[in-house]
């Protein structure tokens, strides 16, 4: 990968880490401030926001991966339809939502005025997603870098403002969560307005039949994520999804890391397909994939002392979430490769029906073994359907004819060594002293590796 490339991907990382670091820093925070009824509220909100994201939006900014080939020279014109359908789309959602908002208060488990700060949120996010999506694909990351990281302040900063004043604390947090994308969402909608930008309806035709079976994709990979959550709650109660909700997310810190390398990875892996370029994508996929789990499965390792910090004594017991929710993300990262080529090759409605069966598997394990072993047991299950969904999706890329393009059985070896080091590891949480011992070990390596290769890395940084 050329330097641009590099540069961009590793600026995704520094700025998608300090976003996270940011969060982590208000958790504490906020599950102190927050009683556990609150922050499992809190919670739900965010589960149904992230979505109803996808069914409101009719997450356009997907169709960019193409898009920005098809209509090279007149992109910003087809990022601003794709806003304006956006838009249109969320306000009629809105309207028959609010219409029948007796039904859908009772469905979220939540009140009108928070359905209303959702509706705004949903209005305002895909300008910013859109926007920064079509930054990414042009390897520009300073405006998508600075729009996050203000984003990712203010949220955190207004938050605890609101939630300290306010008498409804709820409302407090929901609002600083709000209010930054709204403000940011309003200035993006002016710079297209200011450099007169035009609404095509020939975009519209073009994105919705490539989009629409990503609706059901996204849809059922948030349930993925989501569902476990909101079966907790109704099986178990707010206080233990509160637990493993904080859990989750010190899990889930490593899809940071996947987000952050795929931001890069994505645009490199269209254009070479464009080429035709396969032996690169070969060469590139295997330490790309190795590198992901050796960072993952360090992580895991110091994920206790995190968990202590952002939650203290009363959440540590929901330690042994993490290890199978980081082991996820080894899966979440493999499927999103190959979900890479589908895309590409405009190949969405398979994609769609493979997202749709692993969350009825989720459903139907979650449904066996959360009412007989407790919260605990959702994080394996998440794992067996995300290695499921990974098969699934190994299996459309050679059905479309594409399995060339990587290495596969190294890549599902390496996936299954580093999810055995990831259960190993639940083993040794309470043992510090072997668990500080690999740590050490894991530095070392990482120094070494650095010292060995040296001159590679200036070359390419």
């Amino acid at each position: 990968m050329n330097k641009k490339v590099m540069s961009s991907g590793i600026w995704f990382t520094i700025s998608n880490f300090l976003i996270r670091s940011i969060g982590f820093i208000t958790t504490p925070i906020f599950t102190r401030m927050l009683s556990t009824t609150e922050f499992g509220e809190y919670n739900n909100f965010i589960t149904w926001t992230s979505i109803l994201l996808i069914i409101t939006s009719l997450n356009l900014e997907a169709s960019l991966i193409r898009a920005r080939f098809d209509f090279e020279k007149d992109l910003k014109n087809y990022v601003v339809s794709m806003i304006m359908l956006s838009t249109i789309s969320t306000v009629l959602w809105y309207g028959f939502i609010v219409g029948f908002n007796i039904y859908f208060t009772k469905i979220f488990s939540m009140d009108l005025k928070y359905l209303n700060c959702m509706f705004i949120y949903l209005l305002f996010y895909p300008v910013i997603n859109i926007f920064q999506t079509m930054e990414r694909f042009q390897y520009r990351y300073k405006w998508t870098v600075l729009i996050s990281i203000v984003i990712a302040i203010s949220n955190s900063l207004l938050s605890v403002l609101f939630v300290y004043v306010l008498p409804d604390r709820l409302t407090g947090r929901i609002i600083g969560y709000v209010l930054p994308v709204l403000l940011i969402g309003i200035i993006i909608i002016f710079y297209f307005i200011l450099i007169k930008t035009k609404i095509k309806i020939m975009y519209w035709r073009y994105a919705i039949p490539f989009t629409l079976p990503f609706i059901p994709h996204l849809l059922s990979m948030n349930l993925l994520s989501g569902m476990d959550r909101i079966m907790i709650k109704k099986v178990c109660g707010t206080e233990d999804l509160a637990l493993y909700s904080l859990a989750y997310t010190c899990g889930s810190v490593i899809s940071t890391l996947v987000s952050s390398i795929n931001s890069a990875y994505s645009p490199w892996l269209s254009e070479m397909l464009s080429k035709r370029d396969y032996n690169s994508i070969r060469r590139i996929s295997v330490p790309y994939v190795f590198f992901f789990c050796f960072c993952a499965s360090g992580t895991v390792l110091v994920i206790p002392e995190i968990l202590l910090f952002l939650g203290g004594k009363s959440y540590f017991e929901a330690v042994y979430v993490v290890p199978p929710v980081a082991a996820s993300t080894i899966m979440q990262f493999i499927y999103c490769m190959y979900v890479n080529v589908e895309q590409y090759e405009k190949k969405t409605k398979i994609m769609a029906c493979a997202s749709v069966l692993s969350v009825i598997i989720n459903y139907v394990l979650n449904s066996i073994f959360i009412p007989k072993y407790g919260y605990i047991a959702a994080a394996y299950t998440t794992y067996a359907s995300y290695f499921v969904l990974m098969l699934l999706h190994i299996y459309i890329v050679k059905k479309i004819g594409k399995i060339y393009v990587y290495k596969n059985i190294k890549i599902f070896l390496i996936a299954i060594l580093f999810s055995c080091v990831m259960f190993i590891s639940s083993m040794i949480i309470n043992r510090y002293i072997i668990r500080y011992m690999i740590v050490c070990i894991y530095a070392l390596s990482v120094f070494i590796f650095i010292l060995l290769n040296k001159n590679k890395l200036k070359n390419k940084f």
